[in-house]
């Protein structure tokens, strides 16, 4: 079983950077692919960026492509998402997820661990 806690959301003006982390613990997921996912209130989930095992290769939505930076450290069983240049339309709870399979996918029904998210306010 994997448990997942990520942190480092909070509140920042737009324009403003962040940087989410996740913490894996239970077993080590230096073999899984992982992603970030975020929801916003009324809106379905959607697919952030992901990560395959090895961090070589590296995925993301086209409304955060250039401006977040997913990556990992399996030493430390965390995976990372930097945050820049932040939107209102940012503001979501942002989630990490674990596959148990080392292939990255954008697709939330691949992932079986979750983690609770962490809230991310986005200020005009």
């Amino acid at each position: 079983q994997v448990r997942l806690v990520e942190s480092g959301g909070g509140l920042v003006q737009a324009g403003g950077s962040l940087r989410l982390s996740c913490a894996a613990s239970g077993r080590t997921v230096s073999g899984y692919a992982m992603g970030w996912f975020r929801q916003a209130p009324g809106k379905e989930r959607e697919s952030v960026a992901a990560i395959n095992w090895s961090g070589s290769m590296t995925y993301y939505a086209d409304s955060v492509k250039g401006r977040f930076t997913i990556s990992r450290d399996n030493a430390k069983n965390k995976v990372y998402l930097q945050v820049n240049s932040q939107k209102p339309g940012d503001t979501a709870v942002y989630s990490c997820a674990a596959r148990v399979l080392p292939m990255a996918s954008m697709f939330y029904y691949d992932y079986v661990y979750w983690g609770q998210g962490t809230q991310v306010t986005v200020s005009s």
